[in-house]
């Protein structure tokens, strides 16, 4: 009988898994930013969220979308690389806590 040799077309794992940062136990007096890529109308579901969490944490401090990049594309894996390293130094920099990035779609 002859052997075949059989590479799998799903491939090996291509990047290490970390693990997640540990929930935040509650929001109040957090620092939360939001991050936008100019799809699916942030600039009505960010408010909206904003409102609720304002009116559910009244401590928690919101830096809105429009203080951070909008960042479009992402198509090439190095350059959402260089933008996910970007928006995260910025993030530290305004003293962010958490990020909502992305909703809705």
């Amino acid at each position: 009988m002859d052997k075949i040799e059989v590479v799998s077309p799903v491939g090996g794992e291509a990047v290490k898994q970390r693990g997640i940062s540990p929930r935040l136990p509650d929001l109040n007096g957090k620092t939360v930013g939001e991050i936008w890529n100019g799809v699916f109308r942030g600039e009505h579901t960010f408010p909206f969220i904003r409102a609720m969490l304002q009116e559910r944490f009244p401590g928690i401090k919101i830096i809105p979308y429009t203080d951070f990049p909008h960042i479009y594309g992402g198509d090439k894996l190095t350059e959402q690389r260089a933008y996910a390293k970007q928006i995260a130094a910025m993030a530290k920099e305004k003293g962010c806590d958490a990020i909502i990035s992305g909703n809705g779609a």
